[in-house]
This record gives structure tokens, C-alpha cells and sequence, in this order.
């Protein structure tokens, strides 16, 4: 039992919660030990409420999750992990985190729990309304952001990366509703409505749109923010962000992907290399500069 509950937990998904660091990272305090704990202990509160989140979705998809080729194989809908205990679970781990987190800071406790009712709601209720779907979990990652932000009282973080984050996370979550769209097939409508209302060729148009406003305002904070060096330095970052876009559609459009973008990028290695390259470069840009 407890190695489903773990599973159920999804820990390879705890890797979205990396965007709590974008605060330190780019308010240029990853050098400073008291700061990074902070963004730590944020990015374990994240993990462990997520992981309720994730709990709580599966028991509500239960009975759709049966009938879908994947979803089918988690926990909860293949019957090895009794509801129960993912309630008990659930519930324990809001009941401790929340409060936890308000005492931790009370900006970031907000802010997490807002990310929690956000996510309940989308749980019970928004992931069925079309184009609202995809918005909100976008918000869930500007969320996270936001947090990590706070947590650690930032002071040179520049708005423009609130702005690239919501366009890349809208970018992950309609590259991840048209894998679902290909994958089921004529079934869509039985595993989740909203899907009903899409097509391939909407799916891509907005993805094209998101694309370019990604780029174009990723572009703009490299050689505009107050934050970054004068030199325009920070644009070498630039062609990591297209090449990583670009293998991205590749492996959604090509290759049939992106239904688990964290796997997806941790089990693409040139998508996972140009990750790392982008992060050592803006490391390098933001506290070696030239």
C-alpha cells in the first residue's frame, strides 16, 4: 500500500514545482544560503500539497481514469490503493502544509493556499469548461512563481518572467490537452468533456499563439528588465528557449508526446541538455557577468 500511495503521490510531477526557484534564481540570491532554504522548504510545501492535489483528482476521475488506455494503470483507478487512503492522506497533508505555510511566511501561505483552492475547483469543476481549462492550470504555474517570489522578499525580479511564465505554462498545458485529444481518440468525450470541444487544428492555432507570445516576451525581459546586465548579455539565452520550444512541438507533433511533460522532458535528452545549457547560462549571465 504504501508504495501505491507513493506512486499516487506522483513524485516525477513534483518537478513542475522547479518553478518556485525562478524567485532566487533571478533576483540573483541563489548565492545566498538563508534564501535558497527558504526557496527549499517553499518547493517542499509545493511537493507535498500537490501531491494532495493530485490525490484528491484521482479519486474524483476515478471511474473516467478506468476507461483511459494510461490513467488506467494509476492507483486508484486499477484498484491497488484503496480511497480511503488517499483521502486519509489528502486531508493529512492539507491540514499540516497550509497552516504550516502561513506560519512559514504569511505572503507565500496566501498564496499556497489559493494555489489549493484553485486547484480544487479546477478538480470538481473547471477542467470540464473548454479554453478555461488550460488557463487555469497556467495559473497554477504563475502560482508557483509567485511563491517563490515572495518567500524570499524579492526585490530586482522582473515582471516580464510572471508574463514568460504563464505563456510557456499555457504553451505545456495545450501541447498536453492535444496529446490526450490524439491518444483517445474518438473516446475523448468519456474521459473528460472539455475535450469534446477541441480539435487539432484549434489546439495548434492557440499553440502557435502562445509560441510566439512566449518568444516575444522572453526576448523583451532578455535585453529590457531593470534586473538583468546592461550588456544585453542575458539574449545568449535566447536560442536555448527556441531550440527547447521547437523540439518541444517536434516531440508533441511528431512523435505523439506530451500527455506527462515532466516526463517528457526528462526522458528527452537534447530537450533535457537544452534545459540545463539555458539554466547554466543564465547562471552564469545573472552572477559572472562580463
Amino acid at each position: 500500500m504504501l508504495r501505491n500511495l507513493i506512486k499516487a503521490m506522483r513524485p516525477k510531477q513534483w518537478a513542475k514545482n522547479v518553478f518556485v526557484f525562478a524567485g532566487v534564481l533571478f533576483d540573483g540570491g541563489a548565492l545566498d544560503l538563508t534564501r535558497v532554504i527558504r526557496s527549499l522548504v517553499a518547493f517542499g510545501i509545493f511537493c507535498l500539497v500537490s501531491s494532495a492535489i493530485y490525490l484528491i483528482n484521482d479519486l474524483v476521475d476515478i471511474e473516467k481514469d478506468r476507461q483511459h488506455p494510461i490513467k488506467r494503470q494509476r492507483p486508484l483507478a486499477s484498484g491497488a490503493l484503496p480511497p480511503w487512503a488517499a483521502i486519509t492522506v489528502a486531508v493529512i497533508l492539507l491540514l499540516v502544509c497550509l497552516p504550516g505555510a502561513l506560519v512559514y511566511d504569511l505572503s507565500f501561505g496566501i498564496v499556497t493556499i489559493a494555489y489549493v483552492l484553485l486547484m480544487l475547483a479546477y478538480d470538481f469543476w473547471l477542467k470540464h469548461i473548454v479554453i478555461l481549462d488550460v488557463m487555469v492550470v497556467a495559473a497554477g504555474f504563475l502560482l508557483r512563481v509567485l511563491a517563490g517570489a515572495l518567500v524570499v522578499h524579492v526585490s530586482r525580479f522582473s515582471p516580464w518572467l510572471y508574463i514568460c511564465t504563464t505563456f510557456l505554462a499555457l504553451f505545456i498545458s495545450i501541447s498536453k490537452r492535444r496529446n490526450e485529444l490524439v491518444l483517445l481518440a474518438g473516446n475523448a468525450n468519456s474521459h473528460r468533456s472539455s475535450l469534446d470541444e477541441y480539435s487539432l487544428p484549434f489546439l495548434d492555432d492557440m499553440s502557435s499563439l502562445v509560441t510566439t507570445a512566449t518568444v516575444v516576451s522572453y526576448c523583451i525581459y532578455s535585453f529590457a528588465a531593470p534586473n538583468v546586465p546592461q550588456n544585453g548579455t542575458m539574449m545568449l539565452t535566447i536560442p536555448f528557449l527556441l531550440y527547447g520550444i521547437f523540439r518541444y512541438q517536434y516531440l508533441v507533433r511528431n512523435k505523439s508526446l506530451g500527455g506527462a511533460p515532466e516526463d517528457l522532458v526528462l526522458g528527452d535528452k537534447p530537450l533535457l541538455a537544452t534545459c540545463l545549457l539555458w539554466a547554466l547560462t543564465v547562471g552564469i549571465v545573472i552572477y559572472w557577468p562580463i
